[in-house]
């Protein structure tokens, strides 16, 4: 096993989680006193894992198509644009 690339991807996605719509969402749901913390935290951990298990399997068949130079491109100029319209809107 890759330990470095574990981490690296690990640490990556964390980050890119922290403060996001997700994690507030999650703690919307946590704050329902009629709903288990467990639950909405299974909820939670599945719904990640599904959507981390859609972005590999469309990573690995891109990559197939595209040079992963042009995929981290691209995948840049997304953040890139995603920041401005944040920015534009606020």
């Amino acid at each position: 096993m890759d330990w470095k690339a574990l981490a690296l991807v690990f640490a990556t996605v964390f980050v890119a989680e922290l403060g996001d719509k997700t994690q507030l969402a999650t703690v919307m749901f946590a704050a329902n006193r009629d709903v288990s913390p467990w639950v909405v935290f299974a909820g939670a951990s599945a719904a990640l894992v599904v959507a981390a298990g859609l972005g590999v399997l469309a990573g690995t068949a891109l990559s197939h198509l595209l040079n992963p130079r042009y995929l981290a491109i691209v995948a840049g100029a997304g953040f890139i644009a995603i920041g401005a319209w944040t920015l534009y809107s606020a």
